[in-house]
């Protein structure tokens, strides 16, 4: 019984101490959440370096995702249609992906994805928990308004319904 309790006493302290190394030597990712907008840039899986401020004045849904997460690859498809449904009202996908290079370019070669994804692995880990993922879930997504200021978030699942919630009074406000 002691012995028990001695090695669970043991294994929690290790597991903190390894957590708060963790969070310590984390890459910092420079993120402005208040208006003039976020601040961040990721390579494309081309390796050429995408800003976020190229999409500044518009609608952002920037989505952290990874090829080993079959909800997020469930979104891909209704992402891609909104992408298109909603392009010329002033709407930006963006994907974030939170994995490493070869795995996003073996997925994008048998998908046709008509938003930009970015390629961030640990660093877009970072960045989802600074802009509000808690709890590290995956898929992670972001509704961004013209003005840059984050007006939803959501862990997990987006569904069209939550979708339409947020960027029908959105549009409404550039029309």
């Amino acid at each position: 019984m002691k012995t028990t309790l001695m090695i669970l006493i043991v294994a929690g302290i290790a597991l903190a101490a390894g957590f708060l190394w963790h969070q310590q030597n984390r890459p910092a990712v420079a993120v402005e959440t208040a208006s003039p907008g976020l601040h961040f840039q990721f390579p494309d899986a081309d390796g050429r370096l995408q800003a976020v401020s190229q999409w500044r004045g518009k609608i952002l849904v920037i989505n952290f995702w990874a090829t080993w997460c079959p909800p997020c690859l469930k979104e891909i498809p209704e992402f891609i249609q909104w992408q298109q449904a909603y392009r010329a009202k002033n709407l930006q996908f963006v994907g974030i992906a939170i994995e490493d290079r070869d795995a996003v370019s073996v997925y994008l070669q048998g998908i046709a994805i008509n938003y930009p994804i970015l390629i961030a692995g640990d660093e877009g880990s970072v960045l989802a928990h600074q802009l509000g993922n808690i709890i590290n879930a995956v898929p992670f997504t972001v509704i961004v308004d013209q003005q840059g200021r984050i007006v939803h978030r959501q862990p997990g699942e987006l569904t069209k319904e939550q979708f339409l919630q947020v960027i029908e009074p959105l549009m409404a406000v550039n029309n």
